[in-house]
């Protein structure tokens, strides 16, 4: 029997990819992302890190697996995690992941609080989270 991967994802990127629109900190970085994106939808288990993830993978602020921004990004991480009730390397599946971050940051308009200092803000700010029912 093959055992199935298990995709490290960082708490924070449940935000991210509620917005996503193909926007990035580059082009292979946009791309990868959106690949992540419909990898992740398709019935994906992830485990929670606070680190340099599958996303992380392809951005150019990442460098040795330390994020340029690693301190605000360590932030929003943690916050998802503690408004979540999620642990550091937990695993669970991608949808009940994002189920619960539009239930519990999302939903209730408490993104702006954890990641409003974000560059990309102002798409989330625009946009309805995809997966908002």
């Amino acid at each position: 029997m093959e055992k199935k991967k298990v995709y490290r994802i960082r708490p924070h990127h449940g935000m991210c990819l509620a917005y996503f629109e193909g926007k990035g900190y580059s082009s292979s970085f946009s791309s990868h992302m959106g690949q992540m994106l419909e990898i992740l939808e398709n019935g994906a288990e992830i485990k929670l890190i606070v680190a340099g993830d599958e996303i992380c993978s392809a951005c150019p602020n990442l460098e040795q697996n330390i994020c340029r921004t690693a301190e605000q990004t360590a932030f929003y991480d943690r916050s998802v995690l503690e408004l979540c009730d999620f642990r550091e390397n937990e695993i669970l599946g991608f949808q009940e992941f994002v189920s619960k971050v539009e239930q519990m940051i999302l939903k209730p308009g408490r993104r702006e609080a954890i990641c409003g200092d974000c560059q990309w803000d102002e798409i989330c700010r625009k946009k309805k989270s995809r997966w908002e029912k």
